[in-house]
């Protein structure tokens, strides 16, 4: 096995799901700007994630359409011009 491949300054981080808000607290190693203080009273630094275990379909059973970056908005938009020629 390769030697000190690994990061060693892993920390404490909040990670939120930005579609239901749900926010868990594991070890990582990814930066961030932004933090958080949750009801522990400990201030974490906070990574926005779009989707976790709180809100996938596979691990709640139910069958959400989370649209996180107005894809359907950005594909009407670029496909007007054509859709209109098709309506008239």
């Amino acid at each position: 096995m390769k030697k000190d491949i690994h990061p060693s300054n892993y920390r404490l981080v909040a990670f939120r799901d930005m579609s239901n808000g749900h926010t868990f607290v594991t070890r990582s190693t990814a930066n961030s700007k932004e933090t958080v203080k949750l009801e522990d009273g400990q201030e974490y630094p906070l990574i926005k994630i779009e989707i976790s275990n709180a809100s996938h379909p596979f691990y709640t059973g139910k069958m959400k359409l989370v649209d996180t970056a107005g894809r359907v908005d950005k594909f009407m938009n670029r496909y007007k011009t054509h859709l209109d020629k098709k309506k008239k």
